[in-house]
C-alpha cells in the first residue's frame, strides 16, 4: 500500500454526495461508499478532516429566492449539514472506525462544539473528525469553512470532492468540448471564472499557500490515490 504523501488533510464533501445522482436526502450505500473510501485513506497513515455540505437536504440561497430570510435559510443550511454529518459518523462507527462530530453551532446532545486544539487532538489519536454546521455564520458557504477549517488545523492540502475527475473550461457534462486542466495556479482561478470553489474560499488558499485537489469521488479508491500523491488523481491549484 503507498505511503501517504500528505499527513494531514482535510476532504470537503458536497451534501449531493451523499444520495444518487439527482436525488435528494441520504442514500446509506452512498454514504457507506464514502465512509469505505475515507476508511482505506485513513490506513495508509493519513489524518482525515471532513467538511460536509448539506445541499442534498436544503440550500439556504433556494431558501432565500422564495422569500426566507437570507440568514435564517442559511442557518437551517447548517443544520442540514449537521444532518450529513451524524449519517457519515454512524456508517464509520459501525465499521469500526473512531469518528467525532465537532459542529460551529452548539448542539451538545449530538456533537461536540468546535475547539480548534480538540479537533487537532482528534486526529493525533486517528480518529476521522468530522466538521459541520459552517463556519456557524451566515452568507458563508461550506467552501469557505473548509478552507478555514484546513488552515485552522494545519492540512496540507485541501481535497475537493467533485462529480467530475478535475477542473475543466466549461461543464463537460453539457459541453463535450470542455478541456480538463491539470494544473492551474489559483490567480488562473478567479480570472478565468472557473466553478472551483467560491472566491473568498480560493481567496484563503491563496493566501495561506494551501494547494487544492479537485478529483471525481466515484472514482474507487480515489480519496487513498488523493493523499498519496498519485499523479493524473484530478486537477492541481497551487502556487505557479
Amino acid at each position: 500500500m503507498a505511503a501517504p504523501r500528505y499527513k494531514r488533510v482535510l476532504l470537503k464533501i458536497s451534501g449531493e454526495a451523499f444520495c444518487k445522482e439527482g436525488g435528494h436526502g441520504i442514500d446509506l450505500e452512498e454514504t457507506r461508499s464514502i465512509a469505505r473510501q475515507v476508511i482505506d485513506a485513513a490506513k495508509i497513515g493519513t489524518e482525515i478532516a471532513i467538511v460536509v455540505g448539506g445541499g442534498n437536504i436544503i440550500r439556504g440561497s433556494e431558501l432565500a429566492r422564495h422569500g426566507t430570510d437570507e440568514a435564517t435559510g442559511d442557518y437551517m443550511g447548517m443544520l442540514a449539514t449537521v444532518i450529513n454529518a451524524l449519517a457519515l459518523q454512524d456508517v464509520l462507527e459501525q465499521m469500526k472506525q473512531q469518528t467525532r462530530v465537532l459542529t460551529a453551532l452548539p448542539i451538545q446532545a449530538v456533537a461536540e462544539p468546535y475547539i480548534r486544539r480538540r479537533a487537532i487532538r482528534h486526529l493525533e489519536k486517528s480518529r476521522i473528525v468530522i466538521f459541520a454546521a459552517g463556519t456557524g455564520n451566515p452568507h458563508f458557504t461550506t467552501d469557505t469553512a473548509a478552507a478555514l477549517r484546513a488552515t485552522e488545523i494545519h492540512a496540507e492540502v485541501l481535497l475537493k470532492a467533485s462529480k467530475v475527475d478535475g477542473v475543466y473550461s466549461d461543464d463537460p457534462h453539457k459541453n463535450p468540448k470542455a478541456t480538463r486542466f491539470d494544473r492551474l495556479t489559483y490567480m488562473e482561478v478567479l480570472n478565468k471564472r472557473l466553478n472551483v470553489m467560491d472566491v473568498t474560499a480560493i481567496s484563503m488558499c491563496m493566501e495561506q499557500r494551501l494547494p487544492i485537489i479537485v478529483f471525481n469521488l466515484r472514482r474507487q479508491g480515489a480519496i487513498a490515490m488523493a493523499v498519496a500523491g498519485e499523479d493524473g488523481i484530478g486537477t492541481i491549484i497551487a502556487d505557479g
